[in-house]
Formats: structure tokens, C-alpha cells, sequence
């Protein structure tokens, strides 16, 4: 009798990116990384972030990686400085995953969680022998990216692949400020239904006291939201803070779009307070 095979699943990539879906861009990466690991699985996070929006990656990233298996490379590339001489190609390695693409601020909060779980490494991507023959001074997702992360697929270790890293450049974020009356966070990101998320996290609040005692105000002239549990609380048409998916503070509208209707995006200051 033939002795039994052991399943082995393919490697993933998952891939995310400032690009959109007009142009060949995404698809060129996929073939370029399909040309040297044919059996890979790969899996679109989003080609949606934000033109340069690095900040929005970098939550994107935070939201998408715990559901991954701990074997799976992410490559993301949000790149403003692409071609520059003082930006790093890099990748990293942690318990959660590996990691490609730019020392610009993406893989900051990727390398401090990585720490806090163990053992990190990671490596500036500095040996051409691994990236596609010419490497174009405005695409480095196709001709560097996304070689390196077919590589690591194949089973290339990471060391091989660079000099080591002592560590990434991290994404200056403020982060909310707290008193005994208020808290005063940043809207960070907007999503695809123009929920306008924040920085300010769900359990920040409960210093505050109750959630139905707190309201949010926001943009000039101030809106001023009650704290809902969800967005069908209010009538359709009319705002509300809720506390989002991934445990933030968001201002909505339901089955509308804050961002245009209020006129709110990314950098506007959001104040919480008790209700007067």
C-alpha cells in the first residue's frame, strides 16, 4: 500500500496597495510574482488605500494580518518616495508573518508588535540577484517587491536576501491626548462608505464613564454625536458615533457618507466629552 502524502498548503501573498484597479499595475505584480512561484496562493487585501496615505496602510495592515496564518508574506506597497536613495526596500519576519516592501513607515508598528511577541528579524533588501534584472526608478513594486516576496515563498530564508536590519522607520502618529473631561484623537482613515475612523480606541472611553453619557464633536461649524451601540440606532440619514470593527471611535452616517456630507477627512481633530 502506498504510503499516505502529507498535504502541504501553498504559500500565501497577500498584497496591498495605494494602485486602484485602472491600471495594469496590480496585475503586472501578480504575474511577476506567479512567473517565479507558480503554485503560490495570492490574496488581495486592497489596491483602495489612498494615493500616498501611508497611515492607511498601516491600519489596513493591522486590521488584515491576525487573520492570516503565521506563515503568510504580506507585501504592501504605498510608496511616495519610490527611487529615493534614503528610503530602504526591507522585509521583516515575526510570529504574525513576513513582511515586504518600503522603510517608510509601514512595517514600524509590525516590528514593536513583532517584539512583543518574540523574536523579530528583519533585512534591507540589498541583493539583486533576487529583484528582476532592471529595476525601474518608479515601479520597485514589480521589479523588487514583489521578486523578494515570491522568493520567501519558494522557501528563500530571509537572511539571504540582505544585510540585517537593526530597525524599520516608524510612522510618527500622535496619538490621542486624555484629561479628566475630554479626549482629543485624529480622524486617521476613511473607508469605502465614508465612515470616518479615529485613533481614539473603544477602551480610552471608559475613562471618560459611560458610553451614553459621552458625545462627539467634530468640524467646523461642530457636529455634535451621541455614542451609539450601532449605526440603525439613528434614523437613516442622520450621524452617529459608533465604535467600529476594530475597536475604534468612527463617525458615520447611516446609509450615508459622513466624510462628504460633513465634510470630514484624515487629520481633522475629534474631541469626545461628557455631555453637558
Amino acid at each position: 500500500m502506498p504510503p499516505t502524502r502529507r498535504y502541504v498548503p501553498p504559500p500565501i501573498i497577500t498584497l496591498t496597495t495605494d494602485f486602484g484597479l485602472h491600471d495594469s499595475y496590480v496585475g503586472v505584480m501578480k504575474g511577476v510574482i506567479l512567473s517565479i512561484c507558480p503554485h503560490v496562493q495570492l490574496v488581495d487585501i486592497t489596491h483602495s488605500i489612498a494615493p500616498q496615505q501611508i497611515h492607511a496602510a498601516v491600519r489596513v495592515l493591522a486590521q488584515a494580518v491576525p487573520y492570516f496564518p503565521p506563515t503568510t508574506i504580506h507585501l504592501v506597497v504605498v510608496d511616495p518616495e519610490v527611487g529615493s536613495t534614503t528610503r530602504r526596500p526591507i522585509a521583516l519576519e515575526t510570529a504574525q508573518g513576513r513582511f515586504v516592501g518600503p522603510d517608510n513607515g509601514l512595517f514600524g508598528s509590525v516590528w514593536q508588535h513583532g517584539q512583543s511577541l518574540g523574536a523579530v528579524r528583519g533585512v534591507q533588501l540589498n541583493v539583486p540577484a533576487f529583484w528582476r534584472p532592471r529595476l525601474s526608478a518608479t515601479f520597485h513594486g514589480r521589479d523588487l517587491f514583489a521578486p523578494v516576496a515570491a522568493h520567501l515563498a519558494n522557501g528563500v530564508d530571509l537572511a539571504v536576501l540582505g544585510e540585517p536590519l537593526a530597525a524599520p522607520h516608524h510612522l510618527d502618529l500622535p496619538p490621542p491626548t486624555c484629561t479628566a473631561t475630554a479626549i482629543t484623537g485624529t480622524i486617521i482613515a476613511v473607508d469605502h462608505f465614508g465612515n470616518c475612523i479615529s485613533n481614539i480606541p473603544a477602551r480610552m472611553l471608559d475613562q471618560l464613564g459611560a458610553r451614553d453619557t459621552l458625545r462627539v464633536t467634530i468640524g467646523d461649524p461642530p457636529l455634535h454625536l451621541p455614542i451609539q451601540h450601532t449605526y440603525a440606532d439613528v434614523p437613516i440619514g442622520c450621524g452617529v458615533a459608533v465604535i467600529g470593527s476594530d475597536d475604534t471611535l468612527e463617525v458615520a452616517i447611516r446609509a450615508g457618507n459622513a466624510s462628504h456630507t460633513y465634510q470630514i477627512g484624515v487629520g481633522m481633530p475629534v474631541v469626545v466629552q461628557v455631555q453637558p
